[in-house]
Order: C-alpha cells, then sequence, then structure tokens
C-alpha cells in the first residue's frame, strides 16, 4: 500500500516558543533561539515544527490572543527572524506549522477596539454581542477559563462572548466579511512558505450561542470546507485542528479527504480519562489502563482508511505524561520509552511535545504565587470559592494544571538548564541536573536515542504508517498490546503499564524473537511466555 501524502510518514515536534530558547538574554524563549536548536531538531528527525503563537500579542494567555495575525511579537523577535527560521528550517528538510487561534483575537486587535466605539461600528459585527436579559447575561453559557463567557460592556449595555479569557472576544464567523479577513491573513503567511497550520479550538467556529452550542455547530464544516476551498486546499500542506469533543465518526467529517476540510484533527477523548466528569478536570481519579485501551483502539480503528488519526501525550495545555500516567521517579526512564513506543507504533501522525523525548516532568508547586498561568490562577480563586482546601487545589493543579508543559527546555545542568543567561519567564525544573539534553545525548539507552529510533523505524517500515491494528489483550488491566499487519507481514507491541513485573502470554508461539525494539534491551522473547518487568515494552516483528 502506498502512502498518498507526506504528512502521514511525517513526524511532528511542539515548540512552546516562550520556553525553548531564549537567545537574547531577556528570559524569554526566541524565534533565534530555535534557528540556534535546528541541528538538534534534525539530528533527532522530526520532519516538521509546530510552532506555537508567535505573533503580536498582549500575553494574556501567552500568545493565544492575537492583536495583529500578520506582525510578530517583540518577545520573540521580528518578521525577519521568521523568515530566517524558514529559510534555515527548510535547509534541513523542517517544515514549519504555525499555531493558529481563528476562533477568537485580544481584545487589543484593531478590529475590536473599531467595535467598542459604537453599536453602528463596522467592525461591530466582527463580534458577538447580545442585550442584557432581565438585566443580566444573555444565557448561562460559562467561559473555559472560569465565570460567564459573557462580558458586560457599559458603554454600548451589550454584553459580548468569550469562550475564554475576557480578553479574548470571539469572532463572528456568521459575517462573511470575517472570514473573508481571515482567508486574505492566511494566504499572506502560506504565501511565505509555510508548511501549514494547527488551528486553535477550531470545533468552537461554528458556534450558536443563543442554543448554548459552542462546538460541532451547524455551520462548522461548512465554514472549515470554504477555508480550504480560500487557502490552504490550493497548497501542499499539513492541516490540523483541535477539537476537544470530537467522535470518531466527526473525525472522518474533519479528515477524509473526499470532503476537503483538514489533514487531521487532535481528539483528546484519551485525555479525559483521568478525570471524574467531562465537566472539570481538577476532579481527579486514576487511570483506567481498560479505558485507555479501549478509546486509543476505537480511534485507530473506527477512522478506518476514511480518516487519519494525530498521535500525541503531551501538548501546551496537557501535563508532561511521565508525571501523569507513568512513574517520574522510580521509572521514569522506563515508562518514558513505553509511552514513547506504543505511541510512535499506532497508525496516524505522531506528535512530540518540546522536552518529551527527554523525558522531563511535571514541575511542583506549593504556592498561589508561583501560578502563571491563567487558567490556573482563575481556577484556584474559583475552587477556594467552592469551599476546596488549599492542599486539595494544589494536588489538582500539580497534575492537571498547564504550567507543567511550559517550563524551559532542559539543555544541560547548567543554573538556568541552559535555556537562557538570565532567570526565565517562568522557574526551570530542579531535576534539570539531571534531566537534560546533554546528559540523554550521550547515552546509548537514552530515552532521546529511543525516539530517534522510533522516527527512523517509521520512516523506513510502511506496515507502521498504513498497517491495519488489532487490539490484543483487551481485558488485561495492567499490560497493553496491539498488533500492526501488512500484507503477510505482522508486528506485535506488548507494554506492561504497571510499575510491577507481570507475566502475560501473548500468542501460543514458541519462537524465540529479538525485538526490533524494548526499552531494557537485553534479552530475547517469547510471546507465549511473556515476564515482564516494570513498564517493559517490546516491538517484535514475526
Amino acid at each position: 500500500m502506498t502512502v498518498d501524502k507526506w504528512w502521514k510518514t511525517a513526524v511532528v515536534y511542539q515548540i512552546y516558543p516562550r520556553s525553548f530558547q531564549d537567545f537574547n538574554g531577556d528570559g524569554i524563549g526566541d524565534i533565534q533561539g530555535i534557528i540556534s536548536r535546528l541541528d538538534y531538531l534534525e539530528e533527532l528527525g522530526i520532519d516538521v515544527i509546530w510552532l506555537g503563537p508567535i505573533y503580536k500579542s498582549p500575553m494574556d494567555d501567552n500568545g493565544y490572543d492575537i492583536s495583529d495575525y500578520t506582525d510578530i511579537s517583540p518577545d520573540f523577535g521580528t518578521m525577519t527572524d521568521f523568515d530566517e527560521l524558514l529559510a534555515e528550517a527548510g535547509k534541513r528538510k523542517i517544515k514549519i506549522v504555525m499555531d493558529l487561534v481563528v476562533n477568537h483575537t485580544s481584545d487589543e486587535h484593531n478590529w475590536f477596539k473599531q467595535a467598542l466605539k459604537s453599536k453602528d461600528n463596522p467592525y461591530r459585527d466582527y463580534y458577538i454581542w447580545r442585550d442584557p436579559i432581565n438585566d443580566s447575561e444573555p444565557n448561562d453559557l460559562k467561559a473555559s477559563f472560569g465565570g460567564s463567557a459573557w462580558e458586560y460592556e457599559p458603554n454600548s449595555g451589550q454584553y459580548f462572548l468569550h469562550l475564554y479569557s475576557k480578553r479574548q472576544p470571539d469572532l463572528n464567523w456568521e459575517n462573511p466579511t470575517v472570514r473573508k479577513e481571515i482567508w486574505k491573513m492566511m494566504n499572506f503567511w502560506l504565501a511565505k512558505g509555510i508548511g501549514g497550520f494547527r488551528l486553535d479550538v477550531i470545533d468552537h467556529i461554528g458556534k450558536d450561542p443563543d442554543k448554548k452550542i459552542v462546538q460541532n455547530g451547524p455551520k462548522l464544516h461548512e465554514y472549515i470546507q470554504e477555508m480550504n476551498r480560500n487557502t490552504f486546499g490550493k497548497y501542499d500542506v499539513l492541516t490540523v485542528g483541535e477539537t476537544w469533543g470530537a467522535t470518531p465518526e466527526e473525525g472522518i467529517k474533519y479528515s477524509s479527504p473526499a470532503r476537503n476540510e483538514l489533514s487531521m484533527i487532535f481528539q483528546f477523548e484519551h485525555i479525559l480519562l483521568d478525570q471524574q466528569s467531562d465537566d472539570s478536570k481538577w476532579d481527579l481519579k486514576k487511570i483506567d489502563l481498560l479505558d485507555l485501551k479501549r478509546v486509543l483502539a476505537k480511534w485507530q480503528i473506527e477512522m478506518k482508511d476514511e480518516g487519519w488519526n494525530s498521535l500525541f501525550w503531551n501538548n501546551h495545555d496537557t501535563p508532561r505524561i511521565v508525571s501523569r500516567w507513568g512513574n517520574d521517579e522510580t521509572f521514569r526512564v522506563e515508562s518514558a520509552k513505553m509511552f514513547a513506543i506504543l505511541l510512535h507504533m499506532m497508525k496516524g501522525t505522531p506528535y512530540i511535545y518540546q522536552g518529551e523525548e527527554i523525558g522531563m516532568t511535571n514541575r511542583v508547586l506549593s504556592s498561589f504565587d508561583e501560578l502563571n498561568d491563567i487558567e490556573s490562577i482563575n481556577i484556584a480563586t474559583a475552587l477556594r470559592n467552592e469551599g476546596w482546601q488549599d492542599e486539595k487545589i494544589f494536588q489538582a493543579i500539580n497534575a492537571k494544571g498547564r504550567d507543567n508543559a511550559r517550563t524551559p527546555m532542559q539543555w544541560n545542568a547548567d543554573m538556568h538548564a541552559g535555556f537562557s543567561t538570565v532567570s526565565p519567564w517562568l522557574p526551570v525544573n530542579p531535576n534539570k541536573e539531571w534531566i537534560n539534553v546533554q546528559e540523554e545525548r550521550n547515552k546509548e539507552d537514552s530515552i532521546f536515542n529511543c525516539y530517534k529510533k522510533l522516527i527512523k523505524i517509521r520512516k523506513n517500515n510502511p506496515i507502521i504508517v498504513v498497517g491495519e491494528f488489532k487490539l490484543l489483550l483487551e481485558d488485561d488491566p495492567f499490560v497493553f498490546a496491539y498488533e500492526r499487519n501488512l500484507a503477510d507481514e505482522t508486528w506485535v507491541v506488548v507494554a506492561n503499564f504497571s510499575s510491577a513485573d507481570q507475566e502475560v502470554s501473548v500468542w501460543d508461539d514458541t519462537d524465540i524473537y529479538t525485538p526490533i525494539l524494548a526499552n531494557y534491551g537485553d534479552r530475547n522473547y517469547r510471546l507465549d511466555d511473556l515476564k515482564l518487568r516494570p513498564y517493559e515494552t517490546i516491538v517484535i516483528k514475526k
């Protein structure tokens, strides 16, 4: 079976610009810092950089509040710097995918400034306004960062909608002029030669706030198809949509080539499995491996050949996977490799979040003064008001808070981990003494070298890209196992998802196999009699 799109064999590396590499010594990561680390990314073997927002922004939400779509934030550099990044990445055959937010803007965007001037201003209809009902909010829609999704604007006596911070007013996608403005802006970046877009909370753009529909609205796919026709559909690029509420059925709608929408989506069904309900990620529960296997297998199987999966454990909005579901103390190396192997052997495009390839961990916080992220700050206040004790609040934030993923990249054991020469915008994790790139590159059996091998294996074996997926040992509460099949070839992946030894029989097969990859890497295996050590993971070709 041939691979019809370059992004199906690609591996994507996400950079959170503020935290990757500070080049100019102001404590904030920047574009020149990224350029200085391109050789490292080339060595890792990745094909694409997903670049977090670098647009002009007041940074109320670290760049996801854009005040000018076609200018670069001075925090990160200039447009000249960006053009240099494109050129230097291109020399290394690395594409740049831009992170783009078109559900909302900053309240400092000129469109919103104009909209505030009067109800008759042409820009007023760029945003979503409603009159009060009974001297109060139009309805009880809630913002993701806490509180009402409606903010009162006293000069006009109306409310505007914001599904996130009140400084992030939602755009009115029903206005065709807004859509044309967005197409124009997207084509500006595509003409520069970027490799595509990651579309932030794209499932919100079809919202119907009066009916309290905020995801998967009735016009959502119509808007995306129109976007495709007018912008990236004319280019050979990767597009991935952030869709928190998607099902496999929706995933096919987004990513089926016949529908001319997106290359793929990020679905988050597996990411929600360690919370008590869909309504609050802060009510924690232990991950159940049976649930995780069921969800991941469902997306592998039900997308069939009609759509395409993205594969990820971490991003800038989620905690470090090795701390979240692994063992970041006794078995940090083993469990980090387990997560890598399990993910990269599945069907779909894998995403590596910066630092994941060296096993970076969550950073434990104990004081409200240490909180930086707007979501954590707001939720800490809200939970206190609900009567939560501080200990429970910090248990939740340390487990699920977004600051976990945003601590500076750990390049070496120096004072600021090689990230900066000055105190960085967010403190470095103290474990940079032993968890850093320099250490990882010098060890043959490191997490970093495991990722390098995985990337190389994917590029050289079509079975990983297009082979069928079959879940094995479906009811085993500790072992995650599956097959990949293509023509007469079969690979099996078996992982002990626990901190205890596990005995398991995958098949009645007494042959002895040398694994293609193993995270302990010091013995051969029989599939009818496997004695797996904590987090031990193997890939065997039959």
